[in-house]
């Protein structure tokens, strides 16, 4: 009988000692932020004279980024994934299909009620990150700086008439879009930025004056990491 208990009792040390650096090893292999949701307000640059934004021009993004720290500390690193956006553009410049060419045209304020170009993207962030976590510290400052590249698969241009609504597929959006981004805050609150380094609509969209439509973006909002 006291084999037995001692057999028990040296099985039950060699788990617990087992359990003690399985779980110091997680905690020194620990990784951060990998999920993410964000939230924001698009700005539209380098308008055409005239051209105003109305409305709210909202952002909604979600993906995966996996985390790739580079010090022992585990707080230095890189950030590479991906993920989705929905991105709305109000503002006052009309378009219209017209047997497969599209016209744009700067509305009148009375003669529509709310006009936007919305895209839906597939998104893969590259980032360079630092923060001052620790393997038991959840409550930390981050900067994290980089680039987002993104595939438009999906646009359309929808103007609301007093009369009825004029919906399309935009063929003239930028497939691809890019820019340079950065999240910085402390704990759940932490603000995002995105600054648009190519156009949205690609170098044939012109105004009926001939004046190219230039447009890029600026995208300030709120980004929430888990994990």
């Amino acid at each position: 009988m006291k084999k037995l208990w001692l057999v028990l009792f040296f099985c039950c040390l060699g788990h617990s000692i087992f359990s003690q650096q399985t779980s110091s090893a997680a905690l020194e292999n620990y990784l951060e932020d990998q999920f993410y949701i964000g939230i924001g307000i698009n700005f539209l640059g380098n308008r055409p004279e005239n051209v105003v934004q109305s409305s709210l021009s909202y952002s909604l993004q979600a993906g995966f980024i996996k985390d790739i720290p580079l010090n022992k500390s585990r707080n230095f690193g890189l950030g590479l994934g991906l993920g989705y956006a929905a991105n709305s553009y109000y503002s006052n410049i009309g378009a219209e299909n017209d047997t497969g060419a599209i016209l744009y045209r700067i509305l009148d304020s009375e003669e529509f009620q709310r006009n936007k170009l919305e895209t839906h993207t597939v998104e893969v962030p590259f980032e360079i990150r630092w923060r001052t976590s620790t393997p038991v510290d959840y409550k930390f400052w981050r900067i994290y700086a980089g680039i987002r590249l993104g595939y438009v698969f999906s646009g359309r241009s929808k103007t609301v008439f007093d009369m009825g609504d004029l919906s399309f597929d935009n063929d003239d959006i930028e497939d691809f879009q890019y820019g340079l981004t950065l999240s910085f805050g402390y704990n759940t609150w932490n603000v995002h930025a995105y600054y648009g380094l190519n156009q949205i609509l690609n170098d044939t969209a012109v105004l009926d004056t001939n004046e190219a439509i230039e447009v890029n973006v600026l995208r300030i909002g709120l980004i929430f990491y888990i994990l």
